[in-house]
């Protein structure tokens, strides 16, 4: 798997109407798949989605991948792992990091959540999330082997004139290629989640 060229796969917006709902890998839930790299690709080095959490279940193993849970709908999921921790996400937009190989048993804690799901192969890739609000202008630089995806959490947004890229609508996600540097301006009110996607090895090194 080459992950610069995975990065580099072209800028685009993927409107919310058109996440794929598939099965869980283990067949308990189901989730709204945001964002597969490579494409179509069982071996992904990157995956976004949202996990439609409707009853307490064991989540899926996938080994080498880690993973970041964030709450979008609900009151809260409770996370229980083999090795005794115990994780609570709680409204609003929660979260919580875990590796993608724990055994982990989610119990609803108030009905039906729904997850922003981030998985990375850590082997490939090295991915740091933030969640911030949207007020004004937001830049995201776009270079040799850093890529951004752009979640929005609420409100409304709209990349600068001239931007190839549509409008975001809350629950759309924006893909900003790696490649030559380039400067992204994003304007609107609201939250967002960002996620920074670097190789493995140079976000090592960096300390991102």
């Amino acid at each position: 798997m080459d992950i610069t060229d995975t990065l580099q796969h072209s800028s685009h917006v993927v409107a919310s109407s058109g996440y794929r709902r598939v099965r869980w890998r283990n067949g308990l839930g189901w989730t709204r798949e945001i964002l597969r790299l490579p494409d179509h690709d069982v071996d992904w080095a990157l995956r976004l989605s949202i996990a439609e959490i409707e009853r307490d279940a064991a989540f899926s193993a996938f080994p080498g991948v880690e993973r970041e849970l964030v709450l979008l709908q609900g009151n809260g999921v409770r996370l229980r792992f083999d090795d005794g921790r115990v994780a609570d996400v709680l409204s609003p937009y929660g979260r919580v990091r875990f590796a993608g190989e724990a055994a982990v048993h989610g119990e609803l804690l108030d009905g039906v959540t729904h997850d922003f799901n981030l998985m990375w192969r850590r082997e490939a890739v090295h991915a740091e999330l933030l969640h911030r609000p949207l007020v004004g202008p937001m830049y995201f630089f776009s270079e040799p082997g850093v890529a951004w995806a752009i979640h929005l959490l609420a409100g409304q947004a709209r990349f600068e004139a001239g931007s190839a890229l549509p409008a975001l609508e809350a629950g759309d996600t924006a893909w900003l290629a790696a490649g030559e540097r380039q400067r992204h301006a994003l304007h609107g009110g609201g939250e967002l989640l960002a996620i920074r996607l670097t190789p493995a090895v140079a976000g090592a090194a960096s300390g991102a």
